[in-house]
């Protein structure tokens, strides 16, 4: 009961952080996908109401439902797993934590993603986030809270497992900058770039990876990494052609246990 009078009294906090992001966002990514548009389209105002609508709606709601969640599987965990390796991972540096918070949270993004795909009660949440037939920035917030509940469930929980994050203030940290880095590279995937990295999108998600992820022709069910293309590459679901997706949006879905 207390964390829930502690997420609401902080409620109008957050809508005025979600405020000042969203100006960030657009005064970076308007411009940019004027002048480096890949498809030219103008967006009918219910649209945008509804793609603004699920940016407040997910940047205030799984947030706090994972905030209590967490605080759980802290307490949890602390009691089962050995001290010895909570102490010894949780003392690295944040220079090394970090990376290797990263590196382990991509692998069960990744996995939390994919079984979305794969496991019918999932899917029905993420088709929310393949609705869309037209991808720009604020497409990466649109989807099912539900969805965005359970993908960072995946991601987060090896790392209060091995002693990565915890209940201290400190512990809370790198969490909180995995999901950081994550949500801020998730509208740069998404937008309506027309930008290709070449070799480097063989380490580095981009919108020309991503894109092929919201594709309506398929091949289906490829890309599921967020940051990382090798773990893509790793588990054989990696799509990386030169050219960009005929169109985007549900079409004929795949069946939730399909290639």
């Amino acid at each position: 009961m207390q964390s829930v009078l502690a997420h609401l009294s902080r409620l109008p906090l957050d809508i005025a952080r979600l405020a000042l992001w969203l100006v960030l966002l657009s005064a970076l990514f308007v411009p940019l996908e004027r002048w480096l548009a890949l498809r030219r389209a103008k967006l009918p105002g219910r649209v945008l109401a509804m793609d603004l609508g699920w940016y407040l709606l997910n940047g205030l709601l799984p947030a706090a439902i994972l905030g209590m969640l967490m605080s759980l599987v802290a307490v949890v965990t602390q009691a089962v797993v050995p001290s010895a390796l909570a102490a010894t991972l949780g003392a690295l540096p944040m220079v090394v934590k970090l990376p290797l918070s990263v590196l382990i949270a991509e692998a069960g993004f990744y996995w939390g993603h994919r079984l979305s795909h794969q496991i019918p009660w999932l899917w029905r949440l993420h088709a929310v986030h393949h609705q869309p037939e037209h991808l720009y920035f604020l497409v990466n917030t649109h989807a099912h809270p539900g969805d965005i509940i359970v993908t960072r469930m995946f991601g987060l929980l090896p790392l209060y497992i091995l002693g990565l994050a915890g209940a201290s203030l400190s512990g809370a940290a790198t969490p909180a900058l995995v999901i950081v880095i994550g949500t801020v590279w998730g509208f740069f995937i998404h937008s309506n770039l027309r930008v290709r990295l070449g070799p480097l999108e063989w380490l580095i998600a981009t919108p020309g990876f991503h894109h092929w992820h919201h594709t309506s022709a398929g091949p289906y069910n490829r890309n599921f990494a967020p940051t990382l293309p090798l773990m893509d590459k790793l588990f054989g679901t990696l799509h990386l052609p030169p050219t960009w997706p005929a169109g985007y949006g549900l079409g004929e879905p795949p069946r939730p246990d399909s290639d």
